[in-house]
Parts: structure tokens; sequence; C-alpha cells
């Protein structure tokens, strides 16, 4: 089996649907802990980044530390795909920004696609990202534009959550109790489908663009 290196911030947050993608493509999700430490070494080898409950602005030390290694890899020409915090230091290893929001934006949300497609997908953060210098926007909602973007064939950064399945949601319920505004009780089995066929058909995409 093939692996494909994943960086994880948080213990509650792990890789989701992307586990399964990966499995049924025959990939070996290579995990690494950023919180604990843990970073592979500096490569052009691709990798996905998962989110995060941290400032991309002002986190912890190993969130400086791991900032310096992402732009080793991007320097080497490394293929990226970014979820939420991962989205946030992709943008800001690029040149780009990342600023407060006036209010938080959580739970289910539609996304509009700038193909005209509308998904409902999974939201939990108060930041947003001004974009780097010839980005492509992909992808907006109502409170917050700039929800997935485009840097190069091969750098794909998203506001939002399609890796977070039902599991997820439950783990992350969990973890943080009343602090968590997602969604509980009997989980949206069509809406986490409809996003798992969306999410499948985006990394296949990406996966392949990064093997080029």
């Amino acid at each position: 089996m093939r692996g494909l290196n994943l960086i994880q911030h948080h213990p509650a947050e792990g890789p989701g649907a992307i586990a399964e993608w990966a499995g049924s493509r025959g990939l070996t999700l290579n995990v690494f802990r950023a919180d604990l430490g843990q970073l592979p070494p500096v490569s052009a080898q691709p990798l996905i980044l998962l989110g995060g409950p941290y400032e991309s602005n002002a986190g912890p030390a190993w969130l400086g530390a791991e900032r310096q290694w992402l732009a080793g890899c991007l320097d080497q020409g490394a293929a990226v795909f970014a979820i939420c915090l991962g989205a946030q230091l992709l943008a800001l290893s690029l040149g780009g920004n990342v600023r407060r929001m006036d209010r938080t934006e959580t739970g289910w949300t539609p996304v509009c696609f700038a193909d005209g497609q509308v998904l409902k997908v999974l939201e939990w953060h108060e930041d947003a990202i001004d974009l780097p210098p010839g980005a492509q926007l992909l992808a907006s909602s109502d409170q917050c534009a700039q929800q997935m973007y485009r840097a190069g064939p091969a750098r794909v950064g998203l506001q939002f959550h399609p890796e977070w399945n039902a599991e997820s949601v439950a783990t992350l319920n969990k973890h943080f109790g009343d602090e968590s505004p997602l969604p509980r009780g009997e989980p949206e089995s069509a809406a986490h489908a409809a996003v798992f066929q969306w999410l499948e058909a985006t990394l296949d995409d990406w996966w392949s663009t990064a093997n080029l």
C-alpha cells in the first residue's frame, strides 16, 4: 500500500472520513500529531493538514514549528490538501492572511461552489482567510466568503470539515461537551453521505494531480 502523510493537531480531530477514502484506494495514512511534536521530514511528498482549536496567527510554540516545516515542504513543491486550521496555515505560508470573524460559523451550513453546486457541510470556526496572491476562490457561504480555494494545481484549502462523519461529530461532542456547537442526537445520514461522495471525488482529483 502507498503512504500518505496526514498532520493531526488535536486528539479529538482525527482523519474521519479521509481514512475511509484512503483505505478504499489502497493508501496507508501516516498520521503525525503535530501537537505532540510529531512531524515527518521536510520533503515534496503530498500531505493532508487537518484542523484544530488553535489560532493560526498566534498559536502554541509547536504550531510555529509546524509553519516552518510547512514552508520547507512548499519550497520543495509538496502538494497539500488542507482543512480549517490547515487551510489557514497554508494560506499564511503562501502570503495570505487570517483574521477574526464577527461571529463563529458553526453546524450544518450551505456552501456554494463556483460551478453552481450547493452542499450542506459542517463548520466550526471563528477565523476567515484572505486568499494568497493568485489563489482561486472555489466556494463560499453567506457568512464566510472564503470556504475553499486552490493555490496552484495541487494545493487546496477548505474552511469547512468534509472529513467529519457521524463518528467524528460524536467524538468532538464528547470531548468538548457543552462547548461544542455541533449537532447532537441522530446523525443526518443523507447529509453525511452527500458530503462523503463529494470528499471522495475531490480527494481523488487532488491525489491524481499531486502524483503527476
